[in-house]
């Protein structure tokens, strides 16, 4: 079995949040105010992606320790009748803008900044994995990619989505419907995926809104590997699966070393390997009940696993989640 590593040789790491809503939609911050409050807590990117409203706000904040990721959060909503209150599904979707290249390279022109892109409403039934897949298409058409959110939250089945090849991640973590309705967490729909031989990444957000109900910032971030911080350097990275994902754990080091699967990790209680294979593949490290004395851990991988991630859990059940390690084609 060949070694492989989770994440590049060399590089930096830079901390940041893709899914957050301003007062150009129904948060209650401004972008400036939202982008104070990042900073302030040691992220170096920020994508605004406001409900069916693009921005891009890089001449305004970008610099040499902070950029934004432009984008807009586009959604699709199955209502029960045409009365219009009651919502059975909704899809979001994020577009984050690609790389110059995508850009360059797209069938259609961008969107104007603040141009609103209309959400799409539907009435009593909808086929929802042909709603995505073109609400996807019109996002990769404009040289956007696009991340799949909160699926639990959303009410769909996992065959409204699952099987959608043209999203590069899903949100696995959103510290917002976490603590809104506890429908924050889905690693469950992730490995569906994966079992399934799809390739796609996990991220944690916030999708704050700030609204002072309840906390729904700075509990959900990715961390990029690059060799700097401009966009092309993020996207390019975040597509790769450069990253980890948390809620409070930091990872440090990722691969399959020697047969086994190896991470390094700040101080946790438990770490979780989960692996694609057969029934009881996988296996958990536990350090003593309710201490934090675990930083880093393995699994002797058996030889027919077709990818093993790893999830680091502190004693508050907080976790950080690695990317997949595909081990078979």
């Amino acid at each position: 079995m060949e070694d492989i590593r989770g994440f590049s040789e060399r590089g930096n790491w830079y901390k940041g949040n893709l899914h957050s809503h301003t007062t150009n939609s129904d948060g209650h911050l401004t972008p400036a105010e939202s982008v104070r409050m990042f900073r302030d807590h040691g992220y170096s990117f920020l994508a605004f992606t406001d409900h069916d409203r693009y921005s891009d706000y890089r001449n305004d904040f970008d610099g040499d320790d902070f950029i934004i990721i432009p984008g807009y959060e586009a959604s699709a909503v199955l209502y029960k009748d045409f009365g219009l209150k009651k919502r059975v599904k909704v899809h979001h979707v994020n577009a984050l803008l690609g790389t110059s290249r995508m850009v360059r390279e797209a069938r259609e022109p961008l969107p104007e900044h603040l141009e609103i892109l209309p959400q799409r409403v539907y009435f009593k039934e909808w086929n929802g994995a042909a709603v995505l897949r073109d609400m996807v298409e019109r996002m990769r058409g404009m040289g956007f990619i696009a991340m799949y959110n909160h699926p639990v939250w959303s009410r769909v089945s996992e065959y409204e989505f699952a099987g959608e090849a043209g999203i590069f991640a899903l949100e696995i973590f959103n510290y917002d419907t976490e603590n809104e309705s506890g429908t924050g967490f889905d690693t469950t729909h992730w490995d569906v995926m994966l079992r399934a031989g799809r390739r796609v990444w996990g991220t944690a957000t916030d999708d704050n809104h700030n609204e002072g109900i309840f906390d729904d910032s700075c509990g959900g971030w990715v961390t990029v590997r690059a060799p700097e911080l401009t966009h092309d350097a993020i996207i390019e990275n975040l597509l790769a699966g450069n990253f980890y994902s948390s809620s409070g754990p930091e990872i440090y080091d990722w691969c399959v070393r020697d047969g086994r699967a190896c991470v390094e990790c700040s101080k946790v209680s438990r770490i979780n390997f989960i692996a694609g294979g057969d029934v009881g593949d996988g296996i958990t490290v536990m350090g003593s009940p309710f201490e934090d004395e675990l930083t880093g851990g393995e699994y002797k991988l058996k030889g027919r696993e077709t990818y093993v991630r790893a999830e680091c859990v502190d004693k508050y059940g907080r976790k950080a989640w690695t990317n997949p390690i595909f081990l078979k084609k």
